[in-house]
């Protein structure tokens, strides 16, 4: 699996997967300029189902390439809070084991943005806390619900009557309640909604801001007939919709920038975040750690290895077309 965010690109891969031969397949293609199109950011990691245990990530610099490990991350020493927005911290990236580092191993000089590292703490808290054991169904979870009195009315069309009508059972354990009308025009009755949207509706009011549970309703309800429609069934991974909703509380509730963070407080978001199950982007993709220099490369007598600005060129342009917005 891969992630591509903003200038210091960043690929998400499983551990294990060693880097293909020059003559493989994979390699071939990797390394081939597209003339037409510029290859597009993959994104394929579901944390709600553990798919991203053991996962790596490979951070490009200028000269050097690191893999960064979720161990790494469970050794990272904390040196202090920078700027009142980085956390600047030493990642041991050689090959000996990094739980064995002591407190003044690491080589790697590394920034961890703070916002975005307590973004992710909270977006994976919130996806674990928005789901409960299903009672009609052992050993199944489904999201919590909320109920939203009166009932929300959704116009939908007939085949999509049909659709939801087909799958109601299963749309209970999405979180959804819903009711079909059989008077005049053919529209949905909502009663009960996944919890985080009415937690999300609150915090809008509060601010006195418009009412957007309808709209968020009305985008998961086409979310799910889509896929109705496309494979016939609606469970599966987390909701999209509900993910949005999720990483937008994550983000409103995160540390900001200018927030000042003691030794121990930065220590203890190092340590929630080496907890994580995608510890390296925040809850929207932006990559949470940043390497800045490698002290064993700070006395090095020989030149140092030139930039591939080719390959540079071509990154900064396929992050122009897909990472910008």
């Amino acid at each position: 699996m891969v992630f591509h965010a903003l200038r210091g690109q960043c690929f998400l891969l499983k551990q294990g997967d060693d880097i293909q031969d020059s003559n493989s397949l994979s390699s071939l293609y990797s390394e081939w300029t597209n003339p037409v199109f510029a290859r597009p950011p993959m994104v394929g990691v579901d944390i709600s189902s553990v798919q991203a245990e053991g996962l790596a990530v490979k951070i490009h610099n200028i000269l050097f390439p690191y893999r960064f490990s979720k161990d790494m991350i469970h050794s990272m020493k904390v040196i202090h809070q920078v700027d009142k927005k980085f956390l600047a911290c030493l990642i041991n990236t050689q090959d000996q084991d990094p739980a064995a580092c002591s407190e003044t191993d690491g080589n790697l000089l590394v920034l961890v943005d703070q916002h975005a590292a307590h973004e992710r703490v909270r977006l994976e808290n919130l996806v674990a806390d928005s789901y409960e054991d299903d009672p009609g169904a052992p050993g199944e979870r489904r999201l919590c619900s909320s109920t939203v009195a009166p009932p929300l009315e959704v116009s939908v069309t007939e085949e999509e009557l049909r659709l939801l009508r087909s799958c109601r059972p299963s749309l209970r354990g999405l979180g959804l309640e819903l009711q079909f009308s059989q008077i005049g025009d053919p529209q949905v009755l909502v009663g009960k909604v996944p919890m985080c949207f009415t937690e999300k509706e609150s915090n809008e009011l509060r601010r006195g801001r418009r009412s957007i549970i309808k709209p968020i309703v009305e985008e998961y309800l086409q979310e799910q007939i889509e896929l109705l429609r496309s494979t016939g069934r609606v469970r599966g991974t987390l909701p999209l919709t509900v993910l949005k909703v999720l990483a937008s509380l994550a983000c409103h509730g995160a540390i900001k920038f200018n927030d000042p963070l003691s030794k121990e407080e930065c220590c203890s978001l190092v340590g929630a975040l080496s907890s994580c199950q995608l510890p390296f982007q925040c809850a929207h993709g932006r990559p949470s750690i940043a390497p800045l220099v490698d002290v064993l490369h700070l006395n090095d007598q020989e030149e140092p290895p030139r930039p591939n600005l080719r390959k540079l060129r071509r990154m900064y342009k396929a992050w122009e077309l897909y990472g910008n917005d």
